[in-house]
């Protein structure tokens, strides 16, 4: 590892493409420095014979929370390989920081926490969420209290004390999209956090859409191929650098070969979404017309998640399956299946679950990159028992219209130079957009 590597992010550069951007971003120095691939700098501690200048730099960090200028102090505070990482999502979702943490849940715990420090315990948030984000804002494990509430009640739940408003678009496990402009004029003054992990800034980036604040699991299609834990967070520097402070202070920090991993997926992030998108539109066409099944969700912006609910048992396509692996987590290139009521959101209260959608039927499915061929003969094997009912329900196949809050924008897609054109979607039931582990 060459310690000259500067851990302040590059100037910006010229608009370019998403997927540019993806293999570019956070490498743009490697040629000056007579490298290609990143360094990956595994150090714990750095050296440095200038006690008097470190005091110094630790205590401009403690002030303003920006990253020291110079040479590397101390892992918990930063790190050149992952600050390669966040410089390139930040890129990717438009905003000027970004700051990766050790899960996506310690990414979420840093906003919280950020937010409280200032007086602002109070959180305003939309079901379904992920399950732990469900609980976690829930049970009040960090001194927060939160209001549940559906996008068109927003801005009468604000409260003087209210630090943020918190939805997830498309959202974990029912797709059920929400207006993030809509939302976001709602919010008036108090920060919009976007859980954007589903959509990925491939189909949709938030703050082009009034958002404030952007959280990933990084676990997920950041990384994609199933072998590294994170979570970051996309926001203006101002925020960086408060979540920054709250990093050092609990030490949540992403480890540096997690940070290069993560680079790494980043650059062949349009392509697997892209095409794990293109299968997931037509299992879902398949689907909505499979007599098993009794309704699909997928949503208007695309994407490599589908999730139905099934009139036989669904423990038993769990159990039937024999190419797609039945494990929680998503994103991954491979195939994954999972019942959301028994894993992912098993920690929300039965009565919120079945109220946002996350019914007893429901599966999700994440869409890897296999030939839609043979993800489609082996959920029809693992269907192969379920029953068939004599006519199909009427909710089934209809197409609801949306309320107004809640309908999602198609705008939100940047175009590539930003966003794929998607493939036709098939008719959506869409779930209930208020009230609800693993992913």
């Amino acid at each position: 590892m060459d310690n000259e590597v500067s851990m302040t992010p590059p100037a910006p550069t010229p608009s370019r493409a998403l997927a540019t951007e993806a293999v570019h971003a956070g490498r743009d120095d490697l040629a000056s420095l007579g490298l290609h691939a990143p360094p990956l700098d595994l150090s714990t501690t750095y050296p440095s014979y200038d006690s008097r200048g470190e005091a110094e730099r630790i205590d401009a960090f403690a002030t303003t929370g920006a990253r020291p200028d110079g040479p590397p102090v101390y892992a918990r505070l930063d790190n050149p390989t992952t600050a390669r990482f966040e410089t390139a999502l930040a890129r990717l979702e438009g905003t000027d920081s970004a700051v990766a943490f050790a899960s996506g849940m310690a990414a979420l715990t840093a906003v919280l926490l950020a937010r409280a420090s200032m007086g602002l315990r109070h959180v305003v948030a939309v079901r379904p969420l992920y399950g732990c984000s469900d609980h976690l804002l829930g049970a009040g494990l960090l001194g927060t209290e939160v209001t549940w509430t559906d996008p068109a009640g927003i801005a009468d739940a604000i409260r003087p004390d209210t630090g943020l408003v918190m939805v997830e678009t498309p959202a974990n496990p029912t797709l059920a999209e929400i207006d993030i402009r809509a939302v976001a004029h709602s919010c008036g003054s108090v920060p919009l956090l976007v859980d954007n992990t589903f959509a990925t800034p491939v189909l949709q980036r938030p703050v082009e859409h009034g958002a404030r604040i952007v959280l990933h699991s990084a676990t997920k299609y950041l990384g994609g191929h199933g072998d590294v834990m994170g979570g970051v967070v996309a926001c203006d520097e101002e925020f960086a650098a408060r979540l920054r402070q709250v990093r050092f202070a609990t030490g949540g920090v992403l480890h540096p070969l997690a940070g290069y991993l993560l680079l790494r997926g980043l650059s062949t992030l349009p392509v697997r979404v892209r095409a794990a998108s293109a299968s997931a539109a037509e299992l879902s066409r398949r689907l909505t017309a499979d007599p098993r099944i009794a309704r699909v969700h997928y949503p208007e912006i695309g994407g490599a998640m589908v999730s139905f609910e099934v009139y036989g048992d669904p423990h038993a396509v769990i159990a039937g399956v024999r190419l797609i692996t039945p494990a929680v987590s998503l994103g991954s290139v491979d195939s994954l299946i999972q019942h959301p009521a028994s894993i992912s959101h098993r920690i929300v209260d039965e009565g919120d679950r079945q109220a946002s959608g996350v019914g007893d039927r429901l599966l999700r499915m994440s869409v890897g990159l296999e030939d839609v061929e043979d993800l489609w003969a082996d959920l029809c094997q693992a269907l192969s028992d379920g029953p068939v009912p004599r006519a199909r329900t009427a909710e089934r196949t209809a197409r609801p219209s949306a309320e107004p809050s809640a309908r999602p924008s198609h705008a939100s897609a940047p175009s590539d130079r930003s966003a794929p054109s998607h493939a036709p979607a098939p008719s959506r039931s869409s779930a209930p957009s208020r009230s609800s582990a693993a992913r």
